[in-house]
């Protein structure tokens, strides 16, 4: 068998954004995927569907895979065949043991790349409004592990060289031993005043910072009670931090949003939502498969659409027929506007489905869920034939990310646009052992109208908000309102 291919992938500090190309690249390829606990799950929605995702953090109910079993399970997977990506928060050379891994996948002469990602003490400082160097106060800049193999677990460093000779350190994972290392870098030369900044799951949603001083952060630390995973920043860049940084000053900054999707999607709006900071879910993924079908179009008088993706489907059949449109006599409709939209994409007029004409040869042409629907309303459509023109199928492995999502509590507000929405959710949402009754004890349920409203009610939630104007507009302008509330 022909050996398989290994990435060791960057994910970045935390935000999705800051996953490189090539990374994406790499995940949309992968077979399988072992990922880190510090990997924003929200990037395991990039994975082609059926990628088998491997865990090797460590969650309550789950033992820590150990460097040596991840090795063998790289190899193992590699060896039959597969793209295997090895998924790291931040950047894989650093503090990423990337080194080991690459040394025993050339034991087996395994082919493989090193894809470098941001690293969380440039991210997490940036996202906290402070550069890690400045023509004013720093050119010099060091990464430091806050804690290594000796003994102890404090690092064994040249001290006095970092004290006088670095402007800004960013140690990394060491509030444990921060007394330690303030203590060390005061006795070795630094000043006790100088700035210190912690950030804690810096570039997320949930990021928090402290400031202080090498006299004053672990007596802070310890008030505040602030744990790891952090980045201490060490030096005058500090000083920059005056308020909340750009980063959390964001409309929708903290906010974590499950975002109900149906298989014609709302990315739009999401997309809006995570450009205002927030972190958003959309629940659950869906993959389309296109039907393949040889028909006479020119057969009929009127051509209905229900759905952009059908508008889509049907001018790629025409293109593959070798057919110009001008050839066809119909009438073209969409039952929404986004389908007379996509209609018009193409060059082509489209009407409203209250324009079509009584008499004429009929096709309705949607995805294969609407054949029932369109059949409840007969008294719309008439005599019609209907023709499917793909399916949407459920991506399980939105199910696996969602549960991540709550296992981690990063959901405070749940989204439905649609009655359809409320449907899909609910029905896949058992997958996570959740009901509408604990979700709604999670987080605020917002409505788009009174129908979405109901659907919703008769499912068990206990509803927060309902828009009166279902648009991505009024939905934006109320989670700021709650936010700052």
């Amino acid at each position: 068998m022909e050996k398989g291919y290994v990435y060791l992938v960057g994910a970045g500090p935390g935000d999705i954004r800051l996953l490189t190309v090539k990374g994406q690249q790499c995940l949309e390829m992968a077979d399988v995927v072992l990922y880190d606990r510090l990997v924003n799950p929200l990037v395991l929605e990039k994975t082609k569907p059926g990628a088998e995702l491997v865990y090797c953090g460590k969650l309550p109910d789950r033992h820590l895979l150990r460097q040596e079993a991840i090795n063998d399970l790289l190899v193992k997977y590699a060896l039959e065949g597969k793209v295997v990506v090895r998924l790291k928060g931040g950047d894989p050379s650093v503090y990423g043991r990337v080194g080991e891994e690459a040394a025993e996948l050339e034991k087996f002469q395994i082919d493989y790349e090193i894809v470098p990602g941001i690293t969380a003490g440039i991210g997490a400082s940036t996202y906290a409004g402070v550069p890690v160097t400045h023509r004013d106060y720093g050119a010099s800049f060091a990464i430091v592990t806050g804690h290594d193999k000796s003994a102890d677990g404090q690092p064994l460093i040249d001290w006095q060289g970092l004290a006088k000779a670095i402007d800004t350190i960013a140690f990394y994972m060491g509030v444990k031993n921060l007394p330690y290392i303030c203590e060390q870098l005061i006795e070795n030369g630094r000043k006790k005043d100088t700035p210190v900044l912690l950030v804690q799951w810096g570039t997320l949603g949930k990021q928090k910072t402290l400031m202080g001083t090498l006299e004053t952060i672990a007596q802070l630390v310890k008030e505040q009670k602030f744990s790891n995973p952090a980045i201490t920043i060490v030096g005058d860049v500090a000083k920059l931090r005056k308020t909340e940084s750009w980063f959390e000053r964001q409309p929708l900054f903290g906010k974590h949003i499950l975002f109900g999707r149906t298989s014609e999607g709302e990315s739009e709006i999401a997309s809006e939502l995570t450009r205002l900071g927030a972190e958003v879910l959309e629940y659950p993924r869906f993959i389309t498969e296109t039907k393949e079908i040889d028909l006479d179009f020119a057969n009929y008088d009127e051509i209905i659409f229900h759905s952009p993706k059908s508008v889509k489907w049907f001018f790629n059949q025409l293109k593959k027929q070798r057919l110009d449109i001008r050839s066809l006599t119909a009438t073209l409709y969409g039952a929404s506007m986004k389908s007379i939209k996509a209609i018009e994409s193409f060059a082509c007029l489209g009407f409203p489905i209250r324009e079509m004409m009584e008499g004429r040869k009929r096709l309705l042409i949607g995805p294969d869920v609407w054949k029932e629907r369109v059949q409840q309303r007969m008294e719309l459509y008439g005599q019609h034939d209907f023709l499917a023109s793909h399916s949407e199928l459920i991506v399980a492995q939105s199910n696996f990310t969602c549960q991540r999502i709550l296992d981690e509590d990063r959901v405070d507000t749940i989204v439905f646009p649609s009655a359809e929405s409320v449907k899909v959710v609910t029905e896949q949402i058992t997958a996570c052992n959740e009901t509408p009754a604990t979700l709604s004890e999670r987080a605020e349920i917002i409505c788009f109208g009174p129908a979405t409203y109901n659907a919703a009610i008769r499912y068990g939630y206990l509803v927060t908000t309902t828009l009166q104007e279902p648009s991505g507009h009024a939905l934006v302008n109320e989670l700021v309102k709650t936010r700052s509330s």
